[in-house]
């Protein structure tokens, strides 16, 4: 596995239970619902923020 192109995060045993449920539910991997997740979060925040989606990502991704 390229370790630059994926990452593994921890989460805790029962909220993976809901994950998993979540994500039966849907038919989605966890890691395609994290990402939808994600993509969704940067949606509201951006509309938020009153930035576009790509600035917040760049705003996100600046070294601090």
């Amino acid at each position: 596995m390229d370790v630059k192109e994926w990452k593994s995060v921890a989460v805790r045993a029962d909220k993976y239970k809901i994950l998993k449920g979540l994500c039966k539910k849907k038919y989605r991997t966890p890691g395609a619902f994290v990402e939808k997740l994600i993509d969704d979060y940067i949606i509201f925040q951006s509309k938020k923020e009153a930035m576009s989606q790509k600035e917040y990502v760049n705003f996100l991704l600046q070294d601090k």
